[in-house]
């Protein structure tokens, strides 16, 4: 994609509850993983240490006293289970599709900047054949530090050739919308895994891609 670094703004989007509402299904299987293993997870615990944040940071919560390769081969098992039961075209976001065309045919340079890990990345951008309209993507292995800390949106504005006070960010958890804030970006929230008053610190808050339009986004 060409596109004038100085002149455009950057669309920076997060994946689990942005492009696909995937959360229902990650709070299923984190559920699932964890009552195999004998731990029930509650709700509060789960928004507050879990939601947007990397299995590095949240599974050493849960399973206390874990070796490095032991935190490594639990995340690789709850995700195979995730991609094992999710379907990406069956919870694509609405008026995704369509969004991310006209922000194409505007020339917008775009990122996913995810804390999940590339092969989710991989599986549910491939499956909604939605790959080629960023010209990034970033996923827990870019990062050392997870959401709240904007390392992520930094780095995946730099990746664009842009700061992140020159791009607008797409996210649906409070950690998210912290850490996007918190790298200099404008926040988009979207609604549902938490509610709007949750969302505080946005710029706006949608529910959907059906409820702005490009331009919007683009002159925020």
């Amino acid at each position: 994609m060409k596109y004038n670094k100085q002149a455009e703004t950057g669309v920076l989007f997060d994946m689990d509850g942005v492009l696909v509402n995937s959360n229902p299904v990650h709070k299923q299987v984190i559920r699932q993983f964890c009552a195999e293993y004998g731990i029930t997870i509650s709700e509060n615990f789960f928004l507050e240490n879990i939601s947007g944040r990397k299995n590095s940071e949240w599974i050493p919560l849960v399973f206390p006293g874990k070796t490095i390769g032991e935190i490594d081969r639990l995340a690789d098992e709850k995700e195979q289970l995730f991609r094992n039961t999710f379907d990406p075209a069956a919870a694509v976001t609405p008026g995704l599709l369509s969004f991310l065309k006209e922000l194409q045919n505007r020339q917008a340079p775009m990122a996913v900047a995810t804390s999940a890990p590339e092969e989710n990345a991989v599986f549910i951008l491939e499956r909604l054949g939605i790959t080629g309209f960023f010209d990034a993507v970033l996923h827990s292995g870019h990062v050392t530090e997870g959401k709240p800390h904007p390392e992520i949106y930094i780095k995946a504005a730099r990746a664009l050739g842009l700061t992140p006070g020159a791009c607008v960010v797409f996210e649906d958890s409070v950690a998210g919308v912290a850490a996007g804030r918190r790298a200099g970006a404008r926040v988009v929230g979207l609604a549902g895994t938490h509610t709007p008053e949750e969302l505080d610190g946005c710029h706006m808050v949608i529910r959907d891609f059906r409820e702005l339009t490009p331009d919007e986004v683009l002159n925020l």
